[in-house]
């Protein structure tokens, strides 16, 4: 019989089960997000002014003479990302768009794949087909197709960049984030790691590569200046709409400006301990947590003390997110994750019934998972610094300081010491 029970019955590995459940899911997630959603769009599309002004740029027309008084979708790359754009202006608007959406669904199945290698998984096991699953069922995925955003190219370059930079490949680490910083410099801040890491080389090619590439277009464009005199300025301003930031909230919702600056500077001072903390704690005993955690902490400050946040630019903080696996890491608590929901959720929050309500979390869902995700960032690592000012301890810092049972100062007045954790 027990030969009978397991023909009829084999055991199965979580191993192999696992992948065998979520990759039929994950893959019709990515084929719908695509050519179902994404190919039909929304009234929103970003893609039609990168396509109108690549058109203006190979056939000498004036690209930055848009009217920023609408709340249309702008132009707002520089001339170096006009430069890399151009080639799709060859092809009908129609065909363009829809070759953008397939470079770019290649480019974040890519980008999934590269998550999980930054933390150590090969293709084999659940993480990658798990990792697919959590991308495309998230609002910034999901409307950087469906709005057809150059989105997804950043994080690409982002996750170029930490790899690179833990494999000591400084020069291609700075290619990579340069050639994003040529079209959308949203990734600028992470500079300032691969300068505290000491990989100084890094930083050549991320300046030399969106300098070269803005040598070469400037001439080329009839009216390249104007990005200068009249976007450069649109860009420093706080606009009321499309707009997740502090600032972007605060105005939508005529919040008070010194309420506004207050925060501002508070989620600026919290970024520093953060920053701060985690280079001194585990720049060297967790590279990896270092890296991923302090990225997503410059760039989520970026997003809300910046004079402009969009929900979708929430994908760049998928590394933080991903140092979850890692022990030590404060995104281990469950007021993260519910941070994590309302920056990322596709879900709409507007109600039929209690519509002044559900209109007032739907504007501030992305502004408020912001927020909870740095307060709980920076809570998770300000309650480990007071523990260590109590245990007295100035050693690396890991996961968790277990006291001896029912003793806070141990005896003879001893302070308890550490149980170390080993950092994966």
């Amino acid at each position: 019989m027990a030969v009978v029970d397991r023909i009829l019955f084999p055991p199965a590995s979580a191993q192999r089960v696992i992948p065998m459940i979520l990759w039929p899911i994950s893959i019709m997630m990515v084929l719908h997000r695509s050519v179902i959603a994404g190919v039909d769009g929304a009234r929103t599309n970003d893609f039609r002014p990168v396509y109108l002004a690549a058109w203006r740029f190979l056939h000498d027309y004036p690209v930055y003479a848009e009217n920023y008084d609408t709340v249309d979708p702008h132009y707002l790359y520089p001339p170096s990302g006009t430069l890399i754009m151009a080639p799709l202006a060859n092809l009908d608007y129609e065909d363009a768009r829809w070759l953008f959406i397939a470079l770019s669904t290649i480019c974040l199945v890519v980008c999934a794949y590269l998550l999980v290698r930054l933390f150590g998984y090969g293709i084999g096991g659940w993480q990658l087909p798990a990792v697919l699953f959590f991308f495309f069922s998230t609002e910034t995925v999901a409307n950087t197709l469906i709005f057809t955003n150059f989105n997804g190219f950043v994080l690409l370059g982002m996750l170029g960049f930490l790899l690179m930079l833990r494999k000591r490949q400084d020069w291609w680490a700075g290619v990579f984030i340069g050639l994003t910083i040529a079209v959308k410099p949203v990734l600028a801040p992470l500079l300032l790691l691969a300068l505290l890491n000491r990989q100084w080389k890094a930083v050549v090619p991320a300046a030399v590569v969106p300098l070269a590439l803005l040598v070469i277009a400037w001439p080329m464009g009839v009216d390249s200046g104007d990005f200068v005199r009249r976007t450069v300025p649109y860009l420093g301003e706080v606009r009321d709409y499309y707009n997740s930031s502090i600032a972007g909230n605060g105005a939508y919702f005529g919040v008070a400006d010194w309420l506004v600056l207050l925060l501002r500077a508070a989620f600026a001072v919290m970024a520093v301990f953060c920053l701060w903390f985690l280079y001194r704690y585990y720049r060297r005993t967790d590279e990896l947590l270092w890296l991923t955690v302090s990225s997503g902490v410059l760039l989520t400050t970026e997003f809300l003390v910046g004079s402009l946040g969009q929900g979708y630019y929430s994908m760049l903080l998928f590394p933080m997110l991903a140092s979850v696996l890692l022990p030590g890491s404060p995104m281990r608590n469950w007021p993260a994750w519910l941070g994590v929901y309302g920056a990322f959720t596709f879900d709409s929050l507007y109600s039929d019934r209690w519509e002044a309500f559900g209109r007032i979390l739907e504007y501030n869902k992305v502004t408020m998972g912001w927020s909870l995700l740095m307060i709980a960032v920076f809570c998770s690592l300000l309650f480990r610094y007071l523990d260590m000012r109590k245990a007295g301890v100035e050693g690396p810092l890991l996961e968790e300081w277990p006291r001896r049972e029912g003793s806070t100062g141990g005896e003879g007045g001893e302070e308890p010491t550490p149980v170390a954790t080993v950092n994966g």
